[in-house]
């Protein structure tokens, strides 16, 4: 049988905090300060952020790693946090987090209309997500009551291993029945989940201004002048850089516009891999 190379994408592989709903990715970034908290161990919203994209409990992980945040624990137990305190600390932070995530189920404003179009251009579209799946239900049954419904979701705790990894990502290709990883495109907002997609061999897009790195409501992005959100550019693509995202866009608003731009690139020939 001979093979035959994609001429266009197929699939659009979407993360959800950050992506397509919850502008400025607050809801899994404020439960982390509330549940640290309630060990009597303060975190800031900033290093809250640090990790974002991974697995909740590898977060927290994370986040118990960083010297000066093991150095808090110390202080409060005697003791470095062991697994066992990262796994009660998680306890403590699902239902915290299940009660969030209503307050900040918005869809991100033009996340309708680009999945309209993308929908248009014949794609399928998987999702994935940090979130375990009892939170990640909730999310989805929210987006459907304000009109999005993607065509296969894949939580964190449903694969063996969560981002950087391609677990995810290779999940939804699966799913939807997909030929080729080069016919698809991961969209994301965080660095883990840009890493996520490339090594699934995928076309990367990341989003600058929805998600984790500028951390801004719609209200205060908006309120940005031309200069301060030139400069955000700026930092937030070197923040990207090491990623190697194929594509950098503010919002979900322009991904048809990349789509339009990879099937150009496909028909002629070119792979994500070697870009």
């Amino acid at each position: 049988m001979h093979y035959q190379h994609p001429d266009r994408l197929h699939a659009a592989i979407l993360d959800w905090a950050g992506t397509v709903v919850d502008f400025g990715s607050f809801a899994p970034t404020r439960i982390f300060v509330e549940a640290f908290a309630s060990f009597d161990v303060e975190i800031s919203l900033e290093e809250a952020r640090g990790p974002m994209g991974m697995g909740k409990w590898d977060h927290i992980r994370a986040l118990c790693n960083l010297p000066a945040i093991a150095e808090r624990y110390q202080r409060r137990f005697g003791r470095l946090p062991s697994d066992e305190d990262v796994t009660a600390i998680y306890e403590r932070f699902m239902p915290l987090q299940m009660a969030k995530v209503g307050e900040h189920s918005a869809l991100i404003p033009g996340a309708l209309a680009c999945i309209a179009a993308l929908r248009e251009r014949g794609l399928k579209l998987g999702s994935c997500s940090g979130y375990p799946k009892q939170v990640m239900d909730k999310v989805v049954e929210l987006a459907a009551a304000n009109g999005y419904s993607p065509d296969h979701v894949v939580a964190t705790d449903e694969v063996p291993k969560g981002r950087p990894s391609p677990a995810q990502a290779l999940a939804n290709v699966i799913a939807l029945g997909l030929d080729d990883v080069a016919a698809c495109v991961k969209v994301d907002d965080t660095e883990p989940g840009i890493l996520e997609g490339r090594s699934a061999g995928m076309w990367t897009v990341a989003l600058r201004f929805s998600g984790n790195f500028l951390g801004l409501d719609w209200a205060q992005y908006q309120a940005l002048t031309p200069a301060q959100r030139e400069a955000e550019r700026t930092r937030i693509d070197a923040l990207f850089a090491p990623s190697r995202p194929h594509y950098l866009i503010d919002t979900l608003a322009e991904l048809p516009t990349v789509i339009d731009a990879i099937n150009a690139r496909l028909a002629r020939g070119e792979s994500p891999q070697a870009s």
